[in-house]
């Protein structure tokens, strides 16, 4: 059953998702990060070049050919390309809305900001994840 983390009050979505992503790979995790929609994984592509210089973070579109031996991969709501995804380690959630075929992943992040109807959002997908019996966490960024 999918584990799922729920990091919340995060100031800084793209930037927090760019350090636990640097985290799990060096756990050598596979990593799918699931964006609201295709603007917004431009930004996190841009985010995952600059976000630290001594770092180098592999990562492909979920639709490149390069995506089954790409450790990380991007794709936006408006995709739907879960299902057709090469690996199924971590999902980090930034989308705002329960990923369809979250289960299929051993652990699940969502990524929660201090914007009040984010929060409603996180709260709702908490109480979602919770009535179906998955093991939840909660952390609050500092």
């Amino acid at each position: 059953m999918t584990r799922i983390d729920f990091h919340s009050n995060v100031p800084n979505k793209m930037a927090y998702a760019c350090r636990l992503v640097r985290k799990a790979r060096a756990a050598q995790f596979r990593i799918v990060l699931l964006t609201r929609d295709r603007s917004e994984m431009a930004a996190l592509d841009q985010a995952l070049w600059t976000f630290s210089e001594q770092d180098f973070v592999p990562h492909v579109n979920a639709g490149s050919p390069l995506a089954e031996q790409t450790p990380v991969l991007l794709t936006s709501a408006e995709d739907d390309a879960i299902p057709a995804l090469p690996h199924h380690q971590i999902l980090i959630n930034l989308s705002g809305s329960t990923p369809e075929h979250f289960a299929r992943f051993e652990r699940m992040f969502e990524i929660i900001s201090a914007d009040d109807s984010d929060k409603a959002a996180g709260r709702d997908r908490y109480r979602f994840y919770k009535e179906r019996g998955y093991p939840l966490s909660h952390f609050v960024a500092e």
